[in-house]
């Protein structure tokens, strides 16, 4: 993807979709447990997903969870709530092994249901510059990697890696890119 793509894209992508723009350019590291286990959970959800699907199930589950109740009372998927349960109950301590840990990537990978690909979505979520190597930005580096593209765009336009991910992700889903 050249630069002027990238851009137009950003632009056409912020005129519907300017807050999750506003929210890849401002994130921040993670620093308490909720948090880190909200986003855990997302993704745990989100995996092989829909977004629009996923956030149903999300606002079903989570008031589950903060009464102490599992999150199979509102979803029927087995081992993403043993997962999610599991991310929620230890979140405390998952979230300081998480601040300890020298290599955040591989850490992230050792969580419940997170898998090679889906750490890099976390990663992004909790505030590391990082994008995800998805079907859509594989499809889309064509012959770069999903990383190498993003940071091309990154260094060319100044924007944070996750915020080129986050908008060449919102065109594909889109059907633009």
């Amino acid at each position: 993807m050249k630069t002027e793509q990238y851009l137009d894209l950003k632009q056409r992508v912020a005129v519907e979709y300017g807050s999750e723009i506003d929210w890849a350019a401002n994130l921040k590291p993670c620093e308490d447990a909720d948090r880190f286990s909200y986003e855990a959970i997302w993704v745990v959800l989100n995996a092989g997903m829909k977004a629009q699907v996923a956030r149903k199930i999300e606002g079903r589950i989570l008031p589950l969870l903060q009464r102490g109740e599992s999150s199979a009372g509102g979803f029927g998927h087995k081992l993403k709530c043993r997962a999610i349960d599991e991310i929620w109950l230890h979140r405390e301590s998952l979230f300081v092994c998480y601040q300890a840990a020298n290599d955040k990537l591989d850490y992230l990978q050792s969580l419940p249901h997170i898998g090679p690909v889906t750490k890099f979505h976390l990663a992004r979520n909790l505030g590391l510059d990082v994008c995800k190597p998805d079907r859509h930005l594989v499809r889309i580096a064509g012959q770069e990697t999903p990383t190498v593209m993003c940071q091309r765009l990154s260094n060319a336009t100044g924007d944070r890696i996750g915020l080129v991910d986050c908008v060449i992700w919102r065109a594909a889903n889109l059907g633009w890119a």
